[in-house]
């Protein structure tokens, strides 16, 4: 018999303090209208001092257990998917084991950025349909509010990111026709510097210097139009790929869940695809993008909605810095 994954349970959290476009104002030449028209982006929650990738994490996993109705000691694995660790090391996946109170167990730190959730998904299923574990927590969570450049100089990527963290919890499914149908995960580092961080890194001696810090090397940057231009390649192919190795159309599509960069990159993706209102949810105006964290916080809420239901065919889909991008098919 095959052994197939599914979703047990997600579990989302996001920081209380919310800043809106107009809050933006106070630190940089910017507008509501202005954020609107090039992103969709209305509001973000941002985190206070003294709360961390972990904690958020761990509020989120709590509340995925109990909705999966699996035991804390019951988890084998943590795959814990960001670009802003807690600290530089160890990786952040042994700090909420150590939060949640687990036993001793597998922790793998990734670091796929915008589509660490979809990898993370993707080695979850692996191992469960090896038998080598039985429940998996995937987490995606993200505090970038901290690392920003949030004056006029940085505010084409300080006013795109919020702060959250979702956690699902992949067990093995009860049904062989329920579950994870496929994942495709794709690289190319052709353009890796068109989005990225670059200090302070270790191939550097110093890894950051003061001249560094005054050129703002410390704050990632970014090359929108060359990122716009390769998400709305690269997500309508791997969509449709996740579709036609399991013998589906577009047409047999439930709901689409994209990763949240861009509110006008979505609508751009939908659109070649053919898909309206119906089949494609967005929650970017409300979170900004937070990176690892998108995906659990955008089904779930679709969920909650009732945009979702057991037996749908779901596709997650996303697309960042690296490049990668990647998609999981699913009948939820």
């Amino acid at each position: 018999m095959t052994i197939r994954s599914r979703v047990l349970g997600w579990g989302t959290y996001v920081p209380p303090r919310i800043v809106t476009n107009q809050d933006l104002t106070q630190w940089m030449e910017t507008s509501h209208e202005w954020i609107v028209e090039r992103t969709g982006i209305e509001q973000r929650h941002w985190v206070e001092e003294g709360e961390s990738g972990a904690g958020m994490a761990a509020k989120a996993a709590k509340k995925a257990l109990a909705e999966a109705q699996v035991e804390a000691d019951e988890i084998d694995m943590i795959i814990y998917a960001t670009l802003s660790p807690d600290v530089d090391f160890p990786g952040t996946g042994v700090f909420l084991q150590r939060e949640l109170g687990l036993k001793p167990l597998s922790a793998l730190d990734i670091r796929q950025q915008c589509t660490g959730f979809i990898y993370g998904l993707s080695v979850a299923d692996n191992f469960i349909k090896t038998g080598m574990y039985k429940k998996i927590m995937v987490v995606g969570s993200e505090i970038h509010s901290t690392g920003l450049d949030i004056s006029t100089k940085g505010r084409d990527v300080a006013s795109l990111f919020g702060d959250g963290a979702g956690v699902a919890i992949v067990g093995v499914s009860d049904d062989p026709e329920m579950g994870i149908l496929s994942s495709h995960l794709y690289a190319d580092g052709t353009d890796a510097e068109a989005l990225w961080l670059e200090k302070p890194g270790s191939k550097y001696f110093p890894r950051i210097s003061h001249e560094d810090i005054d050129a703002g090397r410390h704050f990632p940057t970014m090359q929108g139009q060359k990122v716009f231009k390769q998400a709305v390649t690269r997500l309508p192919q791997v969509i449709l790929e996740s579709l036609e190795t399991n013998g589906y159309s577009i047409n047999d599509l439930d709901m689409l869940i994209p990763h949240q960069a861009n509110l006008r990159i979505n609508e751009f993706v939908a659109k070649k695809l053919k898909l309206d209102d119906t089949r494609v949810h967005n929650n970017i105006q409300k979170y900004g993008n937070t990176t690892a964290a998108t995906i659990p916080l955008c089904f779930n809420e679709a969920l909650e909605a009732g945009k979702i239901k057991r037996g749908d065919l779901v596709c997650c889909a996303a697309f960042g810095s690296g490049f990668t991008w990647g998609s999981v098919l699913m009948r939820y």
